[in-house]
């Protein structure tokens, strides 16, 4: 089962793919986790990452790719199941992961939305910045990460409804309440 778990930042992508991992046994690609990885080593991706991050943008739907898959192809085990965190963010993206999948004979299965409100959002990234010193949780890179994530982030929520896989979780309460919606919209699904 391949699934993206797609939302705001601060939706809880994280904490739900931990759980998702747990119960269905699918290797996790966070691809926030693999560009801070980049930066903290210095790596040529991670230092043209930074800037972007830095300024809450995107990074560039090429490098995003490239980036994915190379762990794609060279991670034995996303070959059994993957859920992908923070990839798609753009049209694009979606289209090249499609392909992607097609070309090995596989296909997206899911794609998990967690919708939950703005003012719920900054809330909770505002508490994570404090908790974890991420640089990118402050106030104002926060507005300019919706805002981006709004602009061009959302269309994918229409695209994927089209294509007949999106499921809409409403993304707050308890961990364990989401947990619980989510396997339900994938098991009906099935």
């Amino acid at each position: 089962m391949n699934v993206v778990i797609f939302g705001a930042p601060g939706s809880g992508k994280g904490t739900q793919s931990e759980k998702l991992i747990e119960k269905y046994g699918l290797h996790h690609i966070s691809t926030g986790e693999v560009l801070r990885d980049h930066i903290a080593r210095k790596t040529p991706i991670g230092q043209i990452a930074k800037t972007y991050i830095n300024q809450g943008q995107l990074i560039p739907d090429s490098l995003m790719i490239r980036i994915l898959e190379e762990i794609l192809d060279n991670e034995p085990k996303a070959k059994s199941g993957v859920i992908l965190d923070g990839f798609p963010r753009t049209v694009p993206q979606a289209d090249a992961l499609k392909r992607f999948f097609e070309r090995r004979g596989q296909e997206l299965h899911h794609v998990i939305g967690l919708e939950v409100p703005e003012e719920e959002l900054v809330d909770r990234m505002i508490k994570r910045g404090q908790a974890t010193g991420r640089a990118d949780d402050n106030p104002e890179t926060i507005k300019n990460r919706l805002k981006v994530y709004h602009e061009s982030t959302t269309p994918l929520r229409d695209y994927y409804i089209k294509e007949g896989k999106y499921r809409a979780i409403k993304g707050s309460g308890s961990v364990d309440e989401i947990f619980n919606d989510i396997a339900k919209a994938l098991e009906a699904a099935e």
